[in-house]
């Protein structure tokens, strides 16, 4: 892997998120080590990187099924992360998962996984934060912790 390897984060060995904006290359290296899904949660338009077009024809060419979830702060809500755990369970994995940062591919993986495993919120936490995806700070965090807790207690 390149210098970026240090900003990958394996939360299990089915789903890794990448903390930055892949380009072509990180998605080669991603199908190369294994991954046989990607899923780009960047909304259309965001800045930097490829766009969702240019990354599904990527994705495709090395063999890869690809969703794309746009996710913005204003668009999440239970419903969209109900609606990505459907798709997920689709996916043949391991799962590679991006968005610009990590932060919300961090926040959605985590999601999925409390659900599937019945962590609550302050466990979904920890885990990302263990595997360097800290969102204890951020208003993402306080959404995770809300929808674990709330499976948990479902």
């Amino acid at each position: 892997m390149t210098d970026d390897a240090q900003k990958i984060a394996t939360i299990d060995p089915n789903h890794t998120v990448a903390l930055f904006t892949p380009e072509a290359d990180t998605l080669k290296q991603a199908a190369s080590a294994g991954a046989k899904s990607l899923v780009n949660f960047r909304a259309d338009g965001e800045k930097g990187g490829l766009t969702p077009d240019e990354e599904r024809q990527q994705a495709e060419r090395l063999g890869l099924n690809y969703l794309h979830h746009p996710v913005t702060a204003d668009s999440l809500d239970a419903a969209l992360v109900d609606d990505f755990r459907r798709s997920l369970d689709d996916l043949p994995q391991p799962v590679f998962l991006h968005c610009a940062s990590g932060k919300r591919a961090g926040a959605m993986t985590l999601m999925a996984l409390a659900a599937d495993k019945g962590w609550d919120g302050e466990t979904a936490l920890q885990e990302g934060k263990a595997r360097g995806i800290d969102l204890t700070e951020e208003k993402i965090g306080q959404f995770v912790k809300s929808y674990a807790d709330d499976k948990a207690n479902a």
